[in-house]
């Protein structure tokens, strides 16, 4: 680290350096006609744009000093000229000083929001352990908006009993509001799929908890899905894209609700008090894959506005062995088929049932 940071500095002290080195080489050359001595106040200007204010400083003297030599070999020495010369270096000196200083406090800045992105990032998206209970998983995220590392996508694992719960959700909207709003659905997923008696008690914990927060009021899309040591999966899907299924011979469904809900959020406003979501039911085999996705991936679309075809193009790199790996070829498959960056973001998961031996390998 020490050396590439010496080496960092050499790189921003070598533009400003080499544009006094060059007007030395051309008023020498030139002589006292060519009235370059001025121009040596670009060497602590460049320096502003990288430089610490110290930095700058020493390039300002530097800057004097090299003037004054060569007025010395142009016979300048007490000529206004001279004066002149030496105002608009200390002047420009000031000034990039200023200049310096400013980035440098924005700089700061920047580092802190970069640290709070790294702590929301953390929270929302944290790096799933590569085996809970009989699952192996892989996760990865994208997002679409330029310079943002989170927004209101979310996933999470944990340990329930002998099996794994699992959420995957998307919060309507982007910005601030829709990262709380993830944040309160997380925290309620974390707080009670270990202990519920169900998914259906622990979809009535992160209602509740939506309807206790504050601010504006937002929906949210989700699946929550269970997977017992022997197989069994249970899915309560809260208007979210149906997971897809893999099966050992490659062939891929969606695990489509029997009955849609609404996400969370609008139950109180529209469903029935006390009505409970119907639980979708199914069996996995040793080396079966479930992917759970959000809408960046299924309303991917291509120039012509066509979606992704995920049960026509998603076997082939859902195929891969390694559940990472396989997420990569996804991405990349979806990158050809829009022709561009992603327009939503997007999170993925993928759970690789590896059958009830596996059973305690992961915490």
């Amino acid at each position: 680290m020490p050396q590439q940071h010496t080496a960092g500095r050499c790189r921003d002290l070598g533009l400003p350096i080499l544009v006094m080195a060059l007007v030395t080489t051309l008023d020498l050359a030139a002589g006292s006609d060519m009235g370059l001595l001025p121009v040596y106040a670009a060497g602590p200007a460049l320096a502003a744009a990288r430089s610490p204010v110290r930095t700058v400083i020493a390039l300002g003297g530097l800057a004097i000093a090299l003037c004054l030599v060569s007025a010395t070999v142009d016979g300048l020495l007490g000529h206004v000229r001279l004066y002149v010369a030496l105002v608009a270096i200390a002047l420009v000196t000031a000034g990039a000083c200023y200049a310096a200083m400013r980035r440098q406090r924005a700089e700061r800045k920047l580092v802190d929001a970069r640290a709070v992105a790294d702590a929301l990032e953390g929270f929302l998206l944290p790096v799933p352990p590569p085996c809970i209970g009989p699952l192996r998983i892989a996760a990865s995220y994208v997002s679409a908006e330029r310079g943002m590392r989170v927004g209101g996508d979310l996933y999470e694992a944990v340990p329930a009993g002998e099996g794994v719960r699992v959420i995957i959700a998307d919060v309507q909207g982007k910005g601030l509001a829709a990262v709380r709003s993830a944040g309160t659905v997380l925290a309620a997923f974390r707080e009670s799929a270990p202990y519920a008696r169900d998914l259906a008690q622990v979809g009535e914990r992160i209602e509740d908890a939506l309807q206790r927060a504050a601010g504006e009021e937002r929906f949210v899309t989700a699946v929550l899905a269970e997977i017992r040591p022997d197989g069994t999966v249970h899915l309560l899907n809260r208007g979210h894209p149906a997971p897809l299924l893999m099966r050992r011979h490659g062939d891929v469904e969606l695990l489509e609700p029997a009955r849609h809900a609404l996400p969370f959020g609008m139950t109180a406003l529209l469903e029935p008090p006390g009505e409970r979501v119907a639980v979708t039911r199914c069996r996995l085999a040793p080396g079966e894959r479930l992917l759970l996705y959000t809408d960046g991936l299924s309303e991917a679309r291509d120039r012509a506005g066509r979606f992704y075809p995920l049960l026509e193009r998603a076997a082939g790199p859902l195929a891969e062995a390694d559940p990472a790996r396989a997420l990569q070829l996804l991405r990349g498959d979806v990158a050809r088929h829009t022709g561009a960056g992603p327009a939503d973001d997007s999170a993925l998961l993928v759970l690789d049932f590896l059958g009830s031996s596996a059973h305690g390998l992961g915490g």
